[in-house]
């Protein structure tokens, strides 16, 4: 069951990710459609559970809420729908890094956005930082397309970066600084 609210948007709730939340991702990370967009290699349930308890991290589970949904833990898993995860890498010692994916179900709904933001809004509370960073491979559209609608401005590019679905692609740096945010 996923676990406490930490907060929540208009359609979406950020949920700390607990241990029942694990097959959920493991189902994601093995899903084509998002790993290889993502260039993430296949993990095992040992090498998700490591990777998931690094301490260099915040994860939030990206979910749609019933209506009977609280801030706590919910009481019925299905009254919990969960959809996605965005990560902050290295927030505690440098710029943070956004990594975010959502299942392939709700792609272009607007969740991807709303879900973003709030974790934006997260980091600029919490940690004193001047920007925070994300990145996304050149044909990914959709994710360029996000982070740009968010303010976000493109900072570098690092040519033939990972070798992706049988070929190299290009990695598209983006920031976004916190003066930048508090005026959108």
């Amino acid at each position: 069951m996923p676990g406490a609210r930490i907060s929540r948007g208009t359609r979406v709730t950020l949920r700390t990710v607990e241990d029942d939340d694990l097959p959920f991702l493991q189902r994601a990370y093995a899903n084509p459609d998002l790993r290889y967009p993502l260039g993430n290699p296949l993990l095992n349930r040992d090498e998700l559970e490591a990777w998931l308890t690094d301490d260099n991290a915040d994860r939030f589970l990206v979910c749609l809420d019933g209506e009977r949904t609280g801030p706590g833990r919910p009481e019925d898993a299905d009254d919990v729908r969960r959809i996605g995860l965005v990560t902050v890498e290295d927030a505690d010692w440098r710029r943070p890094e956004l990594i975010y994916w959502l299942v392939p179900a709700v792609h272009g709904d607007g969740y991807g956005s709303e879900a973003v933001s709030l974790v934006i809004d997260y980091v600029f509370r919490t940690y004193d930082t001047p920007a925070v960073g994300a990145a996304a491979y050149e044909f990914n559209d959709a994710s360029r397309g996000l982070l740009e609608s968010l303010g976000f401005e493109e900072e570098g590019r690092t040519r033939r970066d990972r070798f992706i679905d049988g070929e190299y692609v290009d990695t598209i740096r983006y920031g976004l600084l916190r003066e930048e945010w508090t005026r959108a």
